[in-house]
């Protein structure tokens, strides 16, 4: 299996979406070679997205690099406590540490910052402003998929904003993340400051906060690296260096 070892590559999505984002990751790692599951989050809660990423990890015939995109890095952070996951890859994405929550994390966004235009909860759920999804979400994604996925948003439950993370799993295993640098939804600045509290390997990547679609390549190439630096983990080396990675890398 190319540059992945015996390694499950488990993918996980963040709010207003679902997992078919990751297709085009999905094959580009498919292609090389590597073995992969993706999760459906149901993005009612947190403890929710946590169990439906605990079945696939537990599905899996080996050891697992979990990777989280958005919310799914808190999903990612508490769920990467389980045994089999030996690392994390974090695109764009939140990570909590102990006692955080993805609405916490917000709340302390650098003064300045774009504001991502959740609206108001109803019935308990939020979903984005479809006239300003593109905008903030798929900048660079082409229009009319973007509209797409503004009109098919999954709606995202409180409790899945407010759920609290217990043990991150970054304090003991290794971790890499992307930097979206034109990102709306989470700042760039606070994307680099999450990366760096949590130890990762960090590579920056033009891209918008859809870059798992709009950059897969970069993607696929900065999670085939965490894969096979987690290989020399496992055989007792130390990982190799992360790169720039991609089409349109810094």
């Amino acid at each position: 299996m190319t540059n992945a070892g015996s390694a499950t590559i488990v993918l996980v999505h963040g709010g207003f979406v679902d997992g078919s984002g990751w297709e085009g990751v999905y094959r580009a790692l498919r292609d090389e070679g590597c073995r992969v599951s993706i999760v459906q989050n149901p993005t009612l809660s947190l403890a929710d997205d946590v169990a439906a990423t605990q079945r696939v990890i537990a599905a899996a015939p080996g050891p697992v690099l979990l990777v989280g995109h958005s919310y799914g890095g808190a999903v990612v952070t508490q769920a990467g406590n389980d045994p089999k996951v030996k690392a994390l890859v974090y695109i764009a994405a939140f990570v909590p540490d102990q006692g955080e929550s993805v609405d916490s994390l917000l709340k302390h966004a650098p003064p300045g910052a774009p504001v991502p235009p959740i609206l108001p909860p109803r019935d308990g759920f939020l979903l984005l402003d479809e006239k300003k999804f593109a905008a903030a979400f798929a900048a660079d994604v082409p229009w009319d998929h973007a509209r797409f996925m503004a009109a098919s948003q999954v709606p995202w439950g409180m409790p899945a904003l407010t759920g609290v993370v217990g043990a991150p799993a970054w304090r003991n295993k290794p971790s890499w993340y992307l930097v979206a640098t034109e990102d709306r939804m989470i700042v760039p600045a606070m994307q680099r400051e999450m990366a760096a509290r949590a130890g990762a390997k960090v590579v920056e990547v033009v891209g918008s906060h859809a870059i798992y679609i709009s950059q897969v390549h970069a993607v696929a190439s900065l999670i085939r690296q965490a894969a096979a630096g987690m290989a020399g983990d496992e055989a007792g080396n130390a990982p190799a260096s992360v790169p720039a990675a991609g089409n349109g890398a810094r």
